[in-house]
């Protein structure tokens, strides 16, 4: 899997770029068929400074995507992997589901 890190508006600290990249590539543990991971880290508004983590994960026919925004950027990463990591196997769930059906219409031709 490749992991492409963006930082918009700012220069991320590379402690934070390696964190960010080591979270996503986690996922990779759950399932093997990622494509590329992207990761955006941005802020909103410099007095309250919202840090916002956008994670991209590129799958096989399927991008997903998910955003949060909090008071700090490594709990906006860990909240976005959480995210993603949701869809991950809700979208690994459904690949197996579909091949099982495949399976079993093989199955019932050949009986």
């Amino acid at each position: 899997m490749r992991i492409h890190t963006t930082s918009r508006h700012f220069k991320a600290h590379p402690t934070l770029v390696e964190y960010a990249e080591e979270a996503v590539g986690r996922l990779a543990h759950y399932y093997d068929g990622i494509i590329k991971g992207v990761i955006i880290l941005n802020y909103e508004k410099p007095r309250n400074s919202l840090k916002i983590a956008e994670v991209n994960l590129s799958v096989h026919n399927a991008t997903l995507t998910s955003v949060a925004k909090t008071d700090d950027f490594s709990k906006s990463i860990d909240v976005a992997v959480e995210k993603v990591l949701v869809q991950l196997k809700k979208y690994k769930a459904k690949l197996h589901s579909k091949d099982r059906i495949a399976v079993r219409r093989v199955r019932q031709k050949v009986v």
